[in-house]
């Protein structure tokens, strides 16, 4: 018997086209995919299951279905396309600490996946130049998408040191990108004029979104435990990209670029928030030496070939679907 795997978050086009890729797995018996709305487009051979990971009706859906692997995508990193902050605070926090309190009751449970953010590491002109998974942000986070983050590995952690017969990975992916993907950073790169912080240059990782697929269900299939970083091989930095992409860029300083973002975000424009801001300034590099040596995995693109891909799909098309990625 293969492995039985619910997949969170499913109503967005991430998640719903992880779990059709999982389904086609075959050392994986049954996908479940749930959320509180269905999926748009193709489900393949996932069975859908409309359940909110916020209401503790989600245990009953873990134990009738016999799931051993749970895999988390639902934390959401932009506050418009979740109905605003307060709401996207529910559904990061306390849909994980219910989706955990479920998993802690399900005896069958063997695996958990979380789909995690090196924005956990923050953006300062303190950083190392890479980030190891044992270091920790400069400064905590007080807000938005970050603080949700690194409250939801908080529990996470907490999790694992309750249950420690489930094996719990925790992939922190760098900007996933791709000719697909509809995210803060792929917005911001969207703009016809590329705004940047007067004198700064930051370096900047990338993941194909093929790569994060994959990276997902590689740790679905092996019994590597433990915190991984993952990203695509080098750096490029912020100019470098822009110039891929055939535009020009606007330095501004950095107190009028924080002006700008606010009336984009409000406009809805671009989700240009503080976060984003302070990578676009600072820039951030995660070493991935654990990523190959102990998970085993290695993506196929690098992160000049992600952005690649990425600026060949706004050059040459429209996006086909709009997928979330953090």
């Amino acid at each position: 018997m293969g492995r039985v795997v619910l997949v969170t978050g499913v109503s967005r086009d991430l998640g719903r086209r992880f779990a059709r890729y999982a389904a086609a797995d075959p050392a994986i018996d049954r996908v479940i995919g749930v959320d509180v709305v269905p999926p748009r487009g193709d489900i393949g051979e996932m069975s859908f299951v409309r359940a909110d990971i916020r209401n503790p009706v989600i245990a009953k859906v873990i134990a009738k279905e016999d799931v051993d692997t749970v895999v988390h995508m639902s934390v959401i990193a932009t506050p418009g396309s979740a109905g605003g902050r307060g709401t996207m605070k529910e559904l990061n926090v306390i849909g994980t600490m219910q989706l955990l309190a479920a998993c802690q009751r399900a005896p069958g449970l063997e695996h958990l996946v979380v789909k995690s953010t090196g924005t956990v590491y923050g953006a300062s002109s303190r950083d190392p130049a890479m980030f190891t998974e044992d270091m920790h942000p400069k400064k905590l986070p007080r807000s938005g998408y970050a603080k949700d983050v690194y409250e939801i590995e908080g529990y996470v952690r907490g999790f694992a040191r309750r249950r420690p017969d489930v094996r719990v990975t925790m992939l922190r992916c760098a900007n996933v990108i791709g000719p697909d993907v509809i995210s803060p950073m792929s917005s911001y790169f969207q703009l016809p004029v590329i705004p940047r912080v007067l004198g700064f240059d930051p370096r900047l990782q990338f993941l194909h979104q093929d790569d994060l697929f994959s990276v997902l269900q590689h740790s679905v299939n092996h019994e590597q435990s433990g915190t991984f970083n993952v990203a695509g091989d080098g750096v490029l930095l912020l100019s470098q990209a822009i110039r891929m992409l055939g535009k020009q860029s606007l330095p501004m300083p950095g107190a009028a670029l924080g002006g700008l973002g606010q009336m984009l975000r409000s406009s809805r424009v671009a989700d240009y928030s503080p976060e984003q801001l302070a990578v676009l300034t600072f820039g951030r590099g995660m070493d991935t030496t654990r990523m190959r040596s102990e998970l085993g995995f290695e993506p196929a693109y690098t992160t000049t070939e992600a952005f690649a891909d990425f600026a060949a799909g706004i050059r040459h098309s429209e996006p086909a679907e709009a997928v979330a990625g953090g």
